[in-house]
């Protein structure tokens, strides 16, 4: 019960615009990283919940962990998540009670558990957690031993349903954990919710939502006092409050600041203020928050598309699942530093976290580096999809069940905890509730029309073949079942609602034509489809009001030609940002999806050129080749290449036709050359002979191509007029050296840093060697751990964990954390050829 509440204070300070680089979310007084010395076991004994194991016994691990990705693939297994195992897992650990517990409490914050969690403190289970995706806070306090004794974490993993997903998920403590010591008298977590109701040149407005616990059994009085840092690192507005809160009682105060001259984040400059908010005492800090937040305007128009900060932005977005390749599910920020760095390159200013909460970390970068993203939350609802074989369930075995079986009793918590802990985030601009949701209900697949005898179920190129009246008129007269879709999306659009009303309302829509009619939509502020660009003129004609986008679109450059011919659509999202794990049932050894910009390695794929020439103003070349009869490609008259089939490039889907980056093939074969670009115009040169001038006008599919007679030597590409870029490749020969690049060469135990290292296999003239490859070693110091090595293949079924890697296109790559403090070095060996080393500081 909250008695009293009196403004003393409230004072802004001017600034000037600054160019100093964005706030970084940092730890409070009050919290700390809980990720070092934690002991596991892949075995399951009902004793672990209380008794401390043998060190000997047990493997040391540091949080976040993944021990699915370490286990490897197996034949025998399901593609669906990778062909990877679960089982049974156990953590520990030990740690002492610091505070005197009559004025402190103690909280444990899991960012995520994948899955099934149960959770002991000395010997009583205190929580646990479905829902692998969800962040939870557990409170310590009545089970810890006192002051300066020991207690005994353990924590029980239950990854039996090791088919329970549609991709890869990992197993285990796979995000941060963090203690929270409080005072009695404090802040929760999460307990800060911000909010900027109003934004001009001149001034914005901070409205802070407060929530205060009082676990003392007396009375307390306290001033909640609010600092706003701008992203200069200057105090921009100040704020005090007095109040007094009963015994055992918890209550929310709100306080109003204005901000002069406010600077606006954006994806091109991602500026970011703090609000430090503290509880005081006779002047004593008794608690204390640090929340990043920022200021941005959005704007949802159904017939212009989206405007950001008053400015029209089309939105250049990707997809993203939760692993990264060599790490698993368990991802060092730096991995995804790394990953969201090369997305810029291609000009890619949006996320979506497909299909489910993304980690703190993942959003606070997104933060940081300009995203705007798309949260999305749910992937199944009332009827489960089926994890092998995708749409309707048609499996109904144990190691397959998943999230849908706990909807009902658990969706309102989880989606309310997930926003809760990221509604603070300036890049999240809109909440998706769902992801092609339809398939669960049979009654939407059946009205389509899509699935007719005659129909032959193409959905993706055509326009619904019934009316809308007829899809109407089937559906409405189709029994509703136990659960009805439209009533679902809105209890979870209602739900989202209550927490954050500042966002629009979202889901991927993958049959739009019924949803439109269902009431499904309804419960939506934004409508996204799902590969549906054929649909775009439709749904605007017949449902307008709301506006639509591409909430999953394949990376093919007739995905964004749909984009920019319509003002109404705001953008898309493209299947995929990277390769992912999983979703590859049936197809050993392929492991992993490879639609992505970027392969599991990070490396770029053909459709990442394709889309820097489109996403960028910066110009752009970039040349592949093949021979004629692997190619798309046939010749016709004065050795014109044309498509085999005609106007093939218009229904392409995910997987990029076959592509190389040499110039390594027998004499006089003919040789399909392609360029990816920007440029008006661009000649080609082989061996400094011209082959020719083409204009993109010519080519509706964007890509200039040409046929050449194979002869060694030189290809370059070159932009002409003001676009003044080129690229080249060179007939490469043997493997002769190689090339090392990484992008630390300093590391922090402290902050888990990690560090990349590639490899590019070289000829005696430096040239690339792409066509040839060569097994590599990396060789790592006592003080360094190695994280895993990656070749980028999907068809790579060895396992990560390893130093030994055969390359791919000449590459390789492997991943190395620092592990105690001093020099090191990684030694780097090749078939045949001189080892290297590359030098590292640990700190």
């Amino acid at each position: 019960m909250f008695l009293r509440s009196l403004i003393l204070l409230s004072a802004v300070t001017l600034i000037a615009a600054c160019s100093s680089s964005p706030a970084e979310k940092v730890l409070t007084q009050s919290e700390q990283l809980f990720n070092q010395d934690w002991r596991f076991t892949l075995t399951d004994n009902k004793k672990y919940q209380s008794e401390a194991v043998d060190k000997q016994l047990w493997q040391t691990v540091q949080l976040p962990h993944d021990w699915t990705i370490e286990l490897g693939f197996d034949k025998n297994l399901n593609g669906a998540t990778a062909y990877t195992a679960g089982g049974i897992g156990w953590y520990q650990k030990s740690f002492k009670t610091t505070q005197d517990l009559s004025n402190h409490q103690y909280y444990l914050n899991f960012d995520g558990i994948y899955n099934h969690s149960e959770i002991y403190l000395n010997g009583h289970k205190i929580g646990g957690e479905v829902n692998g995706y969800t962040p939870f806070v557990l409170d310590l306090t009545p089970h810890l031993k006192p002051q300066g004794q020991n207690n005994l974490l353990a924590i029980r993993v239950n990854r039996t349903r090791y088919i329970d997903s549609r991709w890869y998920t990992g197993s285990g403590i796979y995000r941060d954990v963090k203690l929270h010591i409080v005072n009695k008298l404090h802040i929760p977590v999460w307990g800060s919710y911000i909010t900027t109701p109003d934004i001009s040149d001149e001034s914005a407005s901070v409205k802070l939502q407060v929530e205060i616990n009082n676990q003392f059994a007396q009375q307390q009085t306290f001033n909640l006092e609010t600092e706003i840092i701008s992203p200069c690192g200057q105090t921009v507005a100040q704020q005090v409050q007095t109040g007094q809160i009963l015994a055992d009682q918890k209550t929310a105060l709100t306080q109003q600041l204005t901000v002069a001259d406010p600077l606006l984040w954006s994806p091109e400059s991602p500026k970011l203020y703090s609000a430090i908010i503290k509880l005081t005492q006779q002047g004593k800090v008794v608690a204390q928050q640090r929340e990043t937040f920022a200021f941005r305007t959005l704007e949802f128009n159904p017939d212009k598309g989206f405007f950001l900060n008053g400015k029209h932005t089309l939105i250049k977005g990707v997809n993203l699942h939760h692993d990264a390749g060599i790490v698993g599910a368990a991802v060092p920020d730096d991995v995804w530093r790394r990953r969201f760095e090369k997305l810029k390159e291609a000009g890619v200013n949006a996320i979506r976290t497909a299909h489910n909460p993304a980690s703190e970390a993942f959003l606070d970068l997104c933060d940081q580096m300009g995203f705007l993203v798309q949260a999305e939350i749910f992937d199944e609802w009332d009827y489960p999809k089926d994890k092998r074989l995708n749409q309707q369930e048609r499996h109904d075995d144990y190691i397959s069940r998943g999230y849908a079986d706990y909807f009902q009793t658990h969706a309102e918590r989880d989606l309310k905890l997930a926003m809760k802990r990221d509604r603070n985030h300036p890049s999240i601009i809109m909440w998706s509730i769902g992801n092609e949701i339809e398939w669960t209900y049979p009654r939407y697949k059946a009205a389509t029309g899509y699935f007719d005898m005659n129909a032959s179920g193409n959905y993706f190129y055509n326009p619904p073949f019934i009316t809308p009246e007829e899809i109407y008129n089937r559906f409405h007269n189709s029994p509703e079942g136990e659960y009805v879709l439209a009533k679902t999306a809105k209890k979870l659009s209602n739900w989202v609602k209550e927490m954050d009303s500042t966002r629009p309302v979202t889901a991927n829509l993958i049959l739009p034509s019924v949803s439109h009619i269902s009431g499904y939509t309804d419960a939506l502020d934004v409508i996204g489809y799902s590969y549906r660009r054929v649909i775009y003129d439709y749904g605007h004609k017949l449902y307008p009001g709301k506006m639509v986008m591409g909430h999953e679109n394949v990376p093919q450059w007739h995905e964004w030609k749909a984009v920019i011919e319509r003002p109404f659509v705001a953008g898309t999202f493209l299947w995929t940002g990277v390769d992912y794990l999983g979703e590859q049932h049936n197809k050993w050894p392929s492991k992993a999806v490879r639609s992505g910009l970027l392969n599991t390695a990070g490396f770029a794929n053909p459709s990442f050129h394709m889309f820097k020439s489109l996403w960028n103003e910066q110009p752009h070349i970039h040349l592949t080749t093949n021979i004629l009869e692997q190619s798309p490609y046939k010749l016709i008259n004065n050795n014109q290449l044309v498509e085999k089939k005609a106007d093939g490039w218009q229904t392409r889907v995910w997987y990029w036709y076959d592509v190389n980056q040499h110039w390594n093939y027998q004499a006089q074969q003919m040789i399909a050359v392609e360029a990816y670009s920007n440029c008006s115009q661009v000649e080609l040169f082989v061996n400094d002979k011209s082959f020719g001038v083409q204009k993109l006008a010519d080519h509706p599919d964007r890509t200039y191509k040409w046929a050449v007679p194979y002869q060694a030597g030189k290809v370059v590409a070159k932009g002409l007029g003001e676009c003044t870029t080129s690229d080249e490749i060179h007939t490469a020969g043997p493997a002769a050296s190689f090339v090392i690049n990484t992008d630390k060469s300093k590391l922090s135990v402290k902050d888990a840093d990690a560090a990349h290292i590639e490899v590019q296999v070289i000829d005696a003239q430096g040239h690339p060697v792409r066509h040839q490859q060569v097994q590599v070693t990396f060789s790592v110091d006592k003080n360094l751990r190695l994280l895993g090595t990656d070749n980028g293949r999907t068809e790579q079924i060895a396992t990560y964990n390893t130093d030994t890697v055969v390359t791919n296109e000449g590459q390789a790559l492997a991943i190395i954390q620092g592990l105690t403090q001093g020099p090191a070095k990684v030694t780097i060996s090749a078939d045949g050829l001189a080892t290297k080393t590359i030098d590292f500081s640990i700190d």
